[in-house]
């Protein structure tokens, strides 16, 4: 058992690691989805020699429920563009390929819907939505606030276990900037992402940020090979893991900070790089 401290005074809470021990990683196996039709993507075995490339953050996620699953496969399917803006999903044929029954796959696609990834037409398509710039603005107006907020409580809050995978993720981000590895990049800001909603022990937080984490790495996968610096954003990225692990919360917010300001200029970047 580890305290974390809350604020208000002396009040403190007392923090049992077993129950925040759900570590966050990589998905395997998905599929491809245009107009209804499913086209399957890699086999497991292949997609598990994609993920052989860990780097030193590389932590076994186990979900617990066949919802989970789904969620997290087409969560990434969409984040990378495999199922891209304006392609129509069917859910029998995701629920044939994925060999996941039917209704996890709904109940996956409710909660990408209530995320904004997918719009969901009752009796009619499920459809994954648009992005574009003005919107990604918005996004981190709102991302800017919380993601402060969370980095400084998990800087405060965070148990050793915690602290120790922010460091590997740290660790991880920076072999990805040596090598420009956007799977890698990827996988590893999901798992940051993950881990601050854990983290910081604010579950109203971790919930509104949760809405608003897919929105930004789609638009940056969309767009990094026009307009990002991939080393020098997965080296931000770094910066806060890192603050976070040895604790620092006015350097943790200050991280967070630099990385949306950093965001913003990217998005900026790509309406210029339209014109």
């Amino acid at each position: 058992m580890q305290k974390g401290a809350f604020p208000g005074g002396d009040r403190s809470c007392t923090v049992d690691e077993a129950e925040y021990e759900k570590p966050a990683g990589a998905v395997a196996g998905a599929i491809r989805v245009r107009a209804g039709f499913a086209i399957r993507m890699p086999s497991p075995a292949m997609t598990s020699t994609l993920l052989s490339k860990k780097s030193p953050s590389a932590v076994a996620f186990r979900p617990e429920t066949l919802t989970e699953q789904a969620y997290l496969r087409l969560e990434e399917m969409v984040v990378t563009l495999e199922l891209a803006p304006g392609a129509v999903l069917s859910e029998q044929a995701l629920s044939s390929e994925l060999g996941i029954g039917r209704t996890p796959i709904r109940e996956a696609l409710q909660r990408l819907s209530r995320e904004g990834l997918v719009l969901v037409l009752p009796r009619k398509a499920i459809i994954v939505t648009d992005t574009d710039p003005r919107r990604q603005l918005l996004v981190l107006e709102v991302r800017r606030e919380l993601e402060r907020l969370l980095a400084r409580a998990s800087a405060e809050r965070a148990t050793r276990s915690e602290r120790t995978r922010f460091q590997a993720i740290a660790d991880g981000m920076e072999a990805a900037a040596d090598k420009s590895d956007d799977i890698a990049f990827m996988r590893l800001d999901r798992e940051l992402n993950t881990l601050l909603a854990e983290a910081a022990h604010n579950e109203y937080a971790a919930r509104a940020m949760r809405s608003l984490n897919g929105h930004s790495r789609r638009f940056w996968y969309l767009h990094y090979k026009e307009a990002a610096d991939l080393p020098k954003c997965a080296r931000l990225h770094a910066d806060e893991a890192r603050a976070i692990a040895k604790g620092n919360a006015s350097r943790a917010a200050a991280a967070s900070d630099k990385l949306i300001d950093y965001n913003e200029r990217f998005t900026r970047a790509t309406i210029a790089v339209r014109r």
